[in-house]
């Protein structure tokens, strides 16, 4: 059996202030908060997505990268 791999880290950008975030995702849950380092801004996911890695990531997070459903 091939074994799954997927990326681990997204870079976030906070749609309020633009700074950029490199962050590791966890793989075991998502991540429905994420406080921005350079406004403060508290992100929630976008409607229709399930995390703040797939709203504002670059790089979805795992479970949607290997054709799961997240949480």
């Amino acid at each position: 059996m091939a074994e799954i791999t997927y990326i681990t880290h997204s870079t976030l950008t906070c749609p309020k202030c633009g700074h950029v975030e490199k962050e590791d995702m966890p793989t075991d849950a998502c991540q429905f908060y994420y406080d921005c380092k350079g406004c403060g801004e508290l992100l929630r996911p976008l409607s229709g997505d399930c995390c703040v890695f797939c709203s504002y990531g670059n790089v979805k997070c795992p479970p949607i990268q290997i054709g799961k459903n997240c949480c």
